[in-house]
C-alpha cells in the first residue's frame, strides 16, 4: 500500500528532501569514528547547512561519540583564536595530558597561561595532539558552523588538523557559505555542496508549515525561495493573513523577516553606493531588461553593476540577455536595505522610461508619490480596469485602493473605494471586507450613498446576508432611476447595475413587478443594449420564449469566448447559453475562472463559474465532477460568505442524491433550500427545491408527489413566463401526469412545449419534446415519435435524458407485446443508469427488462467485491483524500482514467461522494491507509 503521507511530505530522517545529504553524513560519521576524516559542507545562506550539522550532532551523540561545537561570528573575525577557544574550553581538564611544549603553546594561544606565544606549527600540533588524545577513549566529532566568519588563526589551525586526522577517530565537520571568503585552505579536503530543495520537497515543506496558503501565493513563495528552506519558512510569516489567502495582492517584492534580511546583508551593504542604486532599479523593475536599466540609470548600469557581478549577486543570462539575481532573496534584500527616498527615486526613474507600459508606469508613479495626486490616481484607476479585464480581480482591487489613497477629492476617493468594494464582492471573494470599504467611501463623501456601484455592492450584501429580494431590488432600481442620464450602453457602472438587477429579478422568479423596471431600463440603453445583457434577459431568464435568432447570437458570442478575459462576460455568457444547452461549448473559459478562483485571484467569479459547470455536468452525465464541484463550491461559499450562490450547489447535491436513491438527503437539501428562500422572497430557489423533490420522487415511483411539486413550478399546459425551471422540468410534469392518470394534463403540456417551438433550440430539447410527445401519443403514433426522438443527432451528450426516453420507450414496447424491441431499449437504458449510478432508475429499468424476459444479473453487482482490481486501488487512494491528479501520478494513469473509474465505483458501492468511500470500503474489511 502506498504511504501517502510520507510521499506528500518528502520527509526523510526528520528533514524534508535531504535523504542524500543525510546518507552522506551518516557515512562520513561511520568512517570518522573508525579512522578519522574531515568534511566541508558548503551552500547558499539559508539552504539548511546548520540543520544538517544539528542532524549530524544528534546522530553522533546517539552512537556515543563526544561532541565539540563552535560557530564563527562576524564581529569576532579579528580576534585571534576566538573560534578555537569555543571548541577547546570544554576540554580544559584534558590539557594536562599534553607534553609541556604543547601545553605552553596551547595555553598561550587560548589566553589561559602567561607564556609567550609559540610558533604556529607547535600550536597547531598541540590542537591535533589534544583532539587525538581525547578520541582515544571514544570517537570525537568537531562541528564548526559559519566557517567563513571564523578568525584567521582558528581557521588555519583547523585546516592543519583536517589534513592529519587519518587513524585518529576524530571527525571534523564544518559548514561555510558558497563562494564566501574564508581563511581555510580547503584544497584536498572532501567538500559537499548542499543544494536547494527540489520542487517536490520545497512544496512539501511549505505545505506542511503553511497548509492554508492560496495556490497563487504558494507558487509565488516557491518561486521566490527557489528551494531555500529558510525562505520557505520565513517568507509566508511576514506577509499578512489576507495576503496568504489571496484576499489582498502580494507586493511586487516580498518583504523579508529579520533573519532573511541578514542572510545577504553584508554582501549587499558593502557594495558601492552606485552599484546598490542600479541593483535597486533592477529589483523594482523586475524583468531584468538591460535597456530599461541603462535608460533609468542614465547609461551607467552595466559599469556600476560590475562589483555585484564579481560578488556573484547578479549575472546576465546568456540565453535571454537579461539581468538575473542569483537568488530572489538578494533582490528582496536590496529593496529591504534601501531607504524610502532611494525607493521613490528608483520608482520615478523607472516610470520616466516605461512610457510604453501604462500599467507598470502607473504603479511606479504611485509608489514614487508621497501625497495625493489626482493624475497618478487616474492612471492607476485605468490600470485597475485593464487588470480586471484580464481576470485579475485581486490585482484590480489593490490598484483601485491605491488610487483611492492618492485621490485628493473626497468624491473621487469615495468612488474608487466603492468600485474596489464592488470588485471585491462580485469577483474576488472579499465579501466580508466590503462593509468597511463602503463605510470608508461614505465617510470620504457622505453624498455617495446613492451611487450605482454602492447600490450594486449593497445588493450583493443583502442577497448574501439576511436581506431579501424586494429590498435588493428597491435599492438597485432607486439608484438606477436616481442616476438618470441618457442610459448609455458604454456606462460601465450602469451596465454592472443592470446585470445585478437581472440576477435579482431572476432569483425572484417570474413576478412582473420585478421585471418591469429592468425591461424598461434595458430598452432605454443607447445606441443599444450590450449583446450578452440583452440575450441573458431572454435566454437565461425566459428560455421558453427564446428564438432561433437568439441561439445564433449566443453561438456567435461563444465562438469568441476563449479570447475573453473579463470574468463577468464569461459567466453571463455561460448563463445565456445554459438553458439552450450550449454551456458545454463554454467550459474551457469557465474552468479558467475556476482555476483562478482556486488560486485566489477571482474567488467569487470562480464560484459562479463552478455553478455553471456543475449544472451543465448534471445534464451531460458528468456526475462525479458535478459532485466534486458542488462540494468545493459549498466550502468556498461558506469560507467567503457567499450564501446567495450556495443554493445551486445544494440543488446539484439534491439532484444527484435523488437520482442515486438517497431520498432523505435529497429531501433534506430541498428543505434547506426552501428555508433559505422563503424569508428572502427567492421564488426561483423554491422552484429548484421543488424540481429536486419531483425528480427524487419519480425515481422512487411516487408520481403523485412528483406531480404536485412540478405542477407548482408551472401549471400543466403552460410554460410560465420568466420561470426557467418550467422549461427544465417539463418532461417531469408529462411523466408524472401520465403515471397519476392525468392524460389531459400531460397532453396539454406537450402541446405547450410544441407550440413554444423549444425543440428547435437544441438536440436535447428535441429529444425531450419528441419523447414527451411519444409518451402521450396513441399506440399507432408512439413508436414513430420515439424513433424520431432517438434519431436526433447528438443526443448521446445528455445520457440521463436519453436513458429516460429509452426507458419510457421500452415500457411502451413491452406493454404493446414487442418484447424483443423492448429489451433492446431497456438494456440500453439500464446500462446508462448503471454507469451514472442512478440506482432507482436502474431498478425500474431492470424490473421492466425482467418482465420483458431478460436476465439482469450484470446490473445487480454491488459492494466492494464487485470492484475490479484497478477500481479498488483507485478507490483506496481516493479514500485517503488524494485528488484524481495525485492518484494518477501514483498509479501512472491519466486523471481522466481515474475519474472514469471512480465514476463506476460510486454506484457499485452505493455511495454518492468521496466522503463515503472509507466507510464503504471498510465494510469489506479493506482499510485505506493514510
Amino acid at each position: 500500500m502506498v504511504d501517502v503521507d510520507a510521499r506528500r511530505s518528502g520527509v526523510a530522517g526528520g528533514l524534508v528532501g535531504r535523504t542524500r545529504e543525510l546518507d552522506r553524513i551518516r557515512s562520513f560519521l561511520d568512517r570518522a569514528a573508525a579512522g578519522g576524516e574531515a568534511l566541508l559542507l558548503s551552500g547558499e545562506p539559508g539552504v539548511g547547512k546548520t540543520v544538517l550539522l544539528d542532524a549530524a550532532a544528534e546522530t553522533a551523540s546517539a552512537s556515543g561519540t563526544r561532541l565539540l561545537r563552535a560557530a564563527g561570528a562576524e564581529f569576532e573575525t579579528a580576534v585571534a583564536f576566538s573560534g578555537l577557544r569555543q571548541l577547546l574550553v570544554p576540554l580544559t581538564e584534558e590539557f594536562d595530558r599534553l607534553d609541556p611544549a604543547h601545553l605552553r603553546a596551547l595555553s598561550a594561544a587560548l589566553g589561559t597561561g602567561d607564556d609567550a606565544p609559540a610558533d604556529r606549527l607547535t600550536t597547531f600540533s598541540a590542537v591535533l595532539a589534544l583532539l587525538r588524545g581525547v578520541a582515544a577513549a571514544r570517537p570525537l566529532l568537531v562541528i564548526v558552523d559559519d566557517l567563513h566568519w571564523l578568525d584567521r588563526s582558528s581557521t588555519a589551525a583547523l585546516g592543519f588538523v583536517a589534513r592529519r586526522l587519518a587513524g585518529s577517530r576524530v571527525g571534523l565537520l564544518a559548514a561555510s557559505r558558497t563562494a564566501a571568503a574564508s581563511f581555510l585552505d580547503s584544497s584536498g579536503l572532501p567538500e559537499d555542496e548542499v543544494q536547494p530543495l527540489d520542487e517536490d520537497a520545497a512544496a512539501g515543506l511549505l505545505g506542511a508549515r503553511f497548509p492554508t496558503l492560496a495556490a497563487a501565493v504558494r507558487r509565488r513563495v516557491l518561486a521566490e525561495a527557489e528551494g531555500n528552506p529558510l525562505a520557505l519558512l520565513e517568507l509566508p510569516a511576514v506577509i499578512t493573513a489576507a495576503q496568504r489567502i489571496a484576499r489582498e495582492a502580494l507586493p511586487t517584492v516580498l518583504p523579508l523577516s529579520r533573519r532573511l534580511r541578514m542572510l545577504f546583508a553584508s554582501r549587499v551593504t558593502e557594495l558601492p553606493a552606485a552599484t546598490r542604486r542600479v541593483l535597486l532599479l533592477a529589483a523594482l523593475e523586475g524583468t531584468g531588461d538591460l535597456g530599461v536599466l541603462q535608460a533609468a540609470a542614465r547609461g551607467r548600469a552595466l559599469c556600476d553593476l560590475q562589483p555585484a557581478e564579481r560578488d556573484r549577486l547578479v549575472g546576465v543570462d546568456q540565453g535571454t540577455g537579461r539581468l538575473v539575481f542569483r537568488h530572489p532573496l538578494v533582490r528582496s534584500t536590496v529593496v529591504g536595505f534601501a531607504t524610502e527616498e532611494d525607493r521613490r527615486w528608483a520608482h520615478r526613474a523607472l516610470a520616466d522610461v516605461l512610457t510604453d507600459d501604462p500599467e507598470l508606469r502607473a504603479w511606479h508613479l504611485a509608489d514614487a508619490t508621497l501625497g495625493p495626486d489626482e493624475q497618478v490616481a487616474r492612471l492607476l484607476e485605468h490600470a485597475a480596469r485593464r487588470v480586471l479585464g484580464r481576470g485579475d480581480g485581486v490585482g484590480a482591487v489593490a490598484a483601485m485602493l491605491k488610487a483611492a489613497d492618492l485621490s485628493p477629492a473626497g468624491a473621487d476617493r469615495s468612488r474608487r473605494l466603492t468600485e474596489a468594494a464592488y470588485v471585491g464582492a462580485n469577483v474576488t471573494g472579499q465579501l466580508r471586507t466590503v462593509p468597511q470599504l463602503l463605510e470608508d467611501a461614505r465617510r470620504a463623501d457622505p453624498d455617495s450613498g446613492g451611487s450605482l456601484q454602492a447600490a450594486v455592492t449593497t445588493a450583493h450584501l443583502l442577497l448574501n446576508g439576511e436581506g431579501d429580494v424586494e429590498t435588493a431590488h428597491r435599492v438597485l432600481v432607486g439608484a438606477i432611476e436616481t442616476e438618470g442620464g441618457d442610459y448609455r450602453a458604454d456606462d460601465r457602472a450602469l451596465i454592472e447595475a443592470l446585470y445585478t438587477l437581472l440576477l435579482v429579478c431572476f432569483v425572484g422568479d417570474g413576478r412582473p413587478e420585478l421585471w418591469a423596471p429592468l425591461t424598461a431600463a434595458v430598452e432605454r440603453l443607447q445606441p443599444e443594449a450590450p449583446t450578452v445583457l440583452a440575450l441573458c434577459a431572454t435566454t437565461f431568464t425566459d428560455p421558453a420564449r427564446a428564438t432561433v435568432a437568439s441561439v445564433d447570437e449566443v453561438e456567435t458570442i461563444i465562438r469568441g469566448l476563449s479570447d475573453v478575459g473579463d470574468p463577468v462576460q464569461i459567466i453571463w455568457t455561460g448563463r445565456a447559453a445554459f438553458f439552450l444547452d450550449r454551456m458545454t461549448e463554454c467550459r474551457e473559459p469557465h474552468w479558467r475562472l475556476v482555476r483562478d478562483g482556486r488560486e485566489g485571484r477571482a474567488v467569487a467569479s470562480g464560484i459562479a463559474a463552478a455553478v455553471n459547470l456543475c449544472l451543465d455536468d448534471l445534464l451531460t452525465g458528468r456526475w462525479t465532477e458535478a459532485q466534486e464541484l458542488a462540494d468545493e463550491g459549498l466550502r468556498l461559499c461558506a469560507l467567503h460568505g457567499y450564501r446567495l450562490i450556495e443554493w445551486p450547489f445544494w440543488f446539484g447535491q439534491a439532484f444527484l442524491a435523488g437520482c442515486r436513491g438517497d431520498v432523505k438527503r435529497a429531501t433534506d437539501l430541498a428543505d434547506r433550500m426552501m428555508r433559505w428562500a422563503e424569508p428572502r422572497g427567492a421564488a426561483l430557489v423554491l422552484s429548484y427545491s421543488r424540481c429536486a423533490r419531483a425528480l427524487a420522487a419519480l425515481g422512487q415511483g411516487d408520481a403523485e408527489e412528483a406531480f404536485r411539486n412540478v405542477a407548482a413550478i408551472s401549471a400543466p399546459g403552460t410554460l410560465a413566463p420568466r420561470a426557467p425551471l418550467a422549461f427544465w422540468s417539463a418532461i417531469d410534469l408529462v411523466e408524472s401526469a401520465i403515471r397519476t392518470r392525468r392524460p389531459a394534463a400531460a397532453v396539454a403540456h406537450v402541446t405547450a412545449m410544441e407550440e413554444a417551438g423549444i425543440a428547435a433550440l437544441s438536440p436535447r430539447l428535441a429529444l425531450v419534446v419528441r419523447g414527451a410527445a411519444a409518451m402521450t401519443a396513441p399506440a399507432d403514433r408512439a413508436t414513430g415519435l420515439f424513433e424520431e426522438a432517438l434519431a436526433v443527432r447528438g443526443v448521446e451528450r445528455w445520457p440521463f435524458d436519453l436513458a429516460r426516453v429509452r426507458l419510457a420507450y421500452g415500457e411502451r414496447l413491452r406493454r404493446d407485446r414487442a418484447a424483443a424491441e423492448a429489451r433492446l431499449q431497456l438494456t440500453a437504458a439500464l446500462d446508462t443508469f448503471d454507469r451514472l449510478g442512478a440506482r432507482p432508475w436502474a431498478t425500474r429499468a431492470g424490473a421492466e427488462l425482467r418482465a420483458a424476459g431478460a436476465a439482469t444479473s450484470s446490473s445487480t453487482a454491488r459492494g466492494p467485491e464487485s470492484l475490479t482490481a484497478q477500481e479498488r486501488e483507485i478507490a483506496l487512494l481516493a479514500a485517503t483524500g488524494l485528488t484524481n491528479k495525485e492518484i494518477g501520478h501514483v498509479l501512472h494513469l491519466s486523471h481522466r482514467t481515474v475519474g472514469a473509474n471512480l465514476y463506476r465505483v460510486f454506484p457499485k458501492l452505493g455511495i454518492t461522494s468521496r466522503a463515503a468511500l472509507r466507510d464503504a470500503l471498510r465494510s469489506d474489511g479493506c482499510e485505506p491507509e493514510r
